[in-house]
């Protein structure tokens, strides 16, 4: 009987515990998207979501850096 004047305290403390990181947890947003990364990763490699910017083919991976400076277009979006 005298374990149970110990253990009630400590499972309130743990109770009281879970609570606290489950509302900090809901407030952070933890919660708010549960399907988004699973879906995420599928899409990964399709190059039709990947940004224009962001795409390496073959080709343009093989060509040197020097042939973007020589486009007067390309130029000109890095000038101020």
């Amino acid at each position: 009987m005298e374990i149970v004047i110990l253990l009630v305290p400590v499972m309130l403390i743990l109770v009281t515990m879970g609570i606290l990181l489950f509302s900090w947890a809901v407030k952070n947003g933890q919660y708010d998207d549960l399907e988004g990364p699973a879906h995420r990763i599928l899409y990964d490699d399709d190059k039709d979501l990947i940004p224009e910017e962001a795409r390496l083919d073959k080709s343009d991976a093989a060509k040197p850096q020097q042939d973007n400076q020589d486009n007067p277009e390309d130029s000109s979006k890095h000038e101020p």
